[in-house]
């Protein structure tokens, strides 16, 4: 009869645990040759050395149990290799995947390092760059940040990803409203989208266009008085506003509890 192993001594073999071998038990993957039937214990042999080895060379690569399995009872080399191209093909996909998430980070370290060593109070007169925007028209007056809650659940709709992986929102007023001066409610919301978002539904492109835009301390609820400034601002110089303004929090609740931290910026399209 050939050599038997306990559970123990082929986990210390193959250097894995006894739970992983005992999951591989439950789910058929890999039964011991022997159980005692009085005391419980399993034993292996060397039979199953190759096995054991093909199993863990496979799932080094990432390939799942249930492919693992479906090859361990199909063992043809054309079957082998129409599992590791699939599975090469995966490990290319979840790769940009984690591309994608990298810029995403990128992307808040950014924006945190911009907010935190922003210049404050002061209206700039800059170039707007082009930007993808999700845009939905809504009536809204803002007290706290929970006022923004249900809308912002309208606003993602049925995405498989959450707002706040997809991109920053932000609140807006209407050309025409801000040239009357009227600045006491909102009436669009928008999701601004980075370039690689993936979002199912309507999406909005602005040009790069010229505009002035203020950062200060606080929230959407502090934002009226520097309406009013940014106001001033162009009527002086004898401007109009060209498009809907961009309200985005660049540090908020998210982010931190602490007010004094809150960073909000906004921006206007100009007509000279």
């Amino acid at each position: 009869m050939d050599k038997l192993f306990r559970i123990g001594e082929m986990a210390k073999l193959f250097h894995m645990s006894m739970s992983t071998l005992r999951h591989y038990e439950n789910i058929g993957l890999l039964k011991p040759e022997m159980v005692d039937q009085k005391n419980g214990y399993r034993y292996y042999s060397v039979r199953q050395f190759e096995a054991l080895n093909t199993v863990r060379y496979l799932r080094a690569l990432d390939m799942p149990l249930s492919e693992i399995e479906d090859f361990l009872q199909n063992r043809e080399v054309d079957a082998i290799e129409a599992k590791l191209r699939q599975q090469k093909e995966e490990v290319a996909a979840r790769r940009r995947e984690l591309e994608r998430i990298e810029r995403k980070i990128d992307n808040r370290l950014r924006q945190l390092q911009e907010a935190s060593s922003a210049e404050l109070d002061r209206i700039v007169v800059r170039t707007l760059p082009a930007c993808r925007m999700v845009w939905m028209q809504e009536n809204l007056r803002i007290h706290s940040s929970l006022d923004m809650e249900a809308p912002i659940r309208r606003l993602e709709g049925e995405q498989d990803e959450a707002s706040v992986f997809l991109g920053k929102v932000g609140v807006s007023i209407s050309a025409e409203r801000l040239e009357q001066g009227r600045f006491d409610r909102y009436d669009g919301m928008f999701l601004l989208l980075d370039e690689e978002d993936s979002y199912q539904g309507q999406t909005l492109s602005l040009p790069e266009e010229e505009g002035l835009t203020v950062r200060f301390r606080g929230s959407h609820t502090e934002a009226l008085e520097q309406y009013r400034r940014l106001a001033a601002f162009w009527q002086e110089k004898g401007w109009k506003p060209g498009g809907f303004s961009r309200e985005i929090t660049m540090i908020d609740y998210g982010i931190t509890n602490d007010l004094d931290k809150f960073v909000t910026e906004i921006s206007v399209p100009i007509r000279r």
